[in-house]
């Protein structure tokens, strides 16, 4: 979270003064109007609110028809939420390695395509946006979709599009950890009428058809989903935090590049598919040794991080996926179904060299945007003197 304040507090008494926290209501109906300016601010013909980013990943794929004896590529360096989605859809995920941008490579990528292969899932991590052009092409080429986890990218681009608005679908993700938030939630953006419906449908089952006019003009037959429903009091801070999101951006992507400029003689940066796209929420700096990355990330004052160590983001540690446990009941378990059983990959920790090489050689730089420019230059002399020490 990087600003939140009277404005949000002053929106959600509103929403609890009204008496009407239900998303489908005849008050203020904040949930409805959050949707239309998310519309609007990303440039999509359909934006649908719910609960979290992995509720949007995992919608866009139901929607998208993927299921028991589907494959998805997903990247070695994403969190495992993105990988949990595709099992929650019955589908099996193909782990590919990323490039030297940290997110998917297109050559691996479309060394892991098969004739069981359905999707492709770009991470846009840390607010990176991906190699969209040719993935896009893999993706024309072999006849799948794309579904873009924009989840730490909010409002980030490609080529002067919003991510999450360059493949057939993209999730959003508005926890308490990303660009703006709403405490949690996620969204889901596509331009494609059929995957919005078959998604509306899938979110919350329990509800769409039974709670105002959710169903108008929705030519898809219902089908038993799930309820990843949200509230008005989330969808209340979330206009508002949305109204602040690009004066973030802004900040984030100036004090990044101030930074960048102070360390420009004395740094090797990780390359950018665009610059000024990149979120700016994390300078990332390339060191020949993993021992000089730990060295540097952990010296006083440079409040580093280097991406090896942080957990469930690195395939190798998304315990459930590499122990092949997809669900606790077997008969649920896609890993198990026999619709699966020619599909099930050979999962081990050392199947993405590249990745694991990248992520240990990287130090992170989180950017705040509301320093100062003599913090900038405090920052960058003691990331100057961790780097010669």
């Amino acid at each position: 979270m990087y600003r939140i304040g009277k404005e949000e507090i002053d929106e959600v008494s509103k929403v609890i003064e009204s008496g009407k926290l239900f998303k489908i209501n005849k008050g203020l109906q904040e949930t409805m109007h959050a949707e239309e300016e998310m519309q609007e601010l990303f440039c999509c013909d359909h934006a649908l609110l719910m609960t979290s980013g992995h509720a949007a990943l995992t919608s866009a794929l139901i929607a998208m028809g993927i299921g028991p004896g589907d494959e998805v590529i997903v990247p070695a360096y994403t969190y495992i939420a993105t990988a949990m989605a595709v099992v929650a859809a019955g589908a099996m995920p193909v782990i590919a390695e990323v490039d030297e941008t940290l997110t998917l490579c297109p050559i691996d990528t479309e060394k892991k395509v098969t004739k069981h292969t359905k999707a492709i899932i770009p991470v846009h991590i840390q607010g990176f946006p991906c190699k969209m052009d040719e993935i896009n092409a893999i993706a024309k080429k072999y006849g799948l979709f794309v579904l873009e986890d924009a989840c730490q990218a909010d409002g980030g681009s490609y080529k002067g599009k919003r991510l999450g608005t360059v493949g057939d679908a993209g999730a959003l993700s508005f926890n308490y950890y990303k660009v703006i938030t709403a405490g949690e939630g996620g969204a889901l953006l596509t331009n494609k009428k059929e995957i919005f419906e078959r998604a509306l449908i899938y979110h919350d089952s329990s509800a769409i058809a039974y709670f105002g006019d959710q169903l108008s003009g929705v030519e898809t037959e219902q089908f038993c989903g799930n309820e990843y429903r949200t509230n008005e009091i989330c969808a209340a801070i979330l206009r508002i935090q949305m109204k602040r999101l690009d004066s973030i951006l802004a900040d984030l992507r100036r004090c990044k590049l101030a930074l960048a400029k102070a360390l420009d003689d004395s740094c090797r940066f990780l390359p950018t598919n665009d610059a000024e796209g990149d979120c700016g929420t994390t300078l990332a700096l390339l060191f020949d040794s993993s021992e000089k990355a730990e060295a540097v990330a952990s010296a006083d004052g440079v409040g580093g991080t280097v991406p090896i160590n942080t957990g469930k983001h690195v395939y190798r540690n998304w315990t459930p996926i590499m122990n092949k446990r997809g669900a606790f009941n077997p008969l649920m378990d896609p890993f198990k179904m026999a619709a699966n059983k020619d599909i099930v990959p050979d999962y081990r920790e050392d199947m993405c060299p590249k990745t694991l090489d990248l992520l240990s050689k990287v130090v992170y730089i989180s950017i705040d945007p509301d320093w100062t420019d003599e913090q900038i230059i405090e920052k960058a002399e003691l990331i100057k003197k961790a780097i010669i020490k």
